[in-house]
């Protein structure tokens, strides 16, 4: 996967290759994107880097995270209680629009050396 991600790349541009390939993991697993980018209106919101929904129905809130170096902790440490936050704002922003909610989690495709998924990594608390 290291070609994705090759020096004098911008970092966005990283940030969409990481975003495409937990996508094309995610779709394979049976999952069917609903949103990309959800973001809040507005300053100081949040936002939600993928929205799929499983099978069942359950609406899943992913949010994808890469880094090059586990210097500093790898990509998991990297999803502080705020960034958490934003997330869930982000999510509960969106359900508002819905007429009746399902069920969702939140999910974490951590983008290292290999596609790492966490399932239910945190709760909307």
């Amino acid at each position: 996967m290291g070609f994705l991600f090759g020096r004098g790349r911008t970092t966005k541009a990283v940030g969409d290759a990481a975003e495409d390939a937990a996508l094309a993991y995610l779709q394979e697993a049976g999952l069917r994107l609903v949103a990309r980018n959800y973001r809040t209106p507005g300053r100081g919101g949040g936002e939600v880097d993928l929205i799929l929904r499983e099978r069942d129905g359950t609406l899943v809130f992913v949010e994808v995270r890469r880094r090059g170096s586990a210097s500093h902790g790898g990509a998991a440490a990297s999803i502080t209680a705020t960034k958490r936050r934003r997330i869930v704002f982000a999510a509960r922003h969106y359900l508002m629009r819905l007429a009746s909610p399902p069920p969702c989690r939140f999910d974490v495709v951590l983008v290292e050396d290999r596609l790492t998924w966490l399932r239910a990594a945190f709760g909307a608390d």
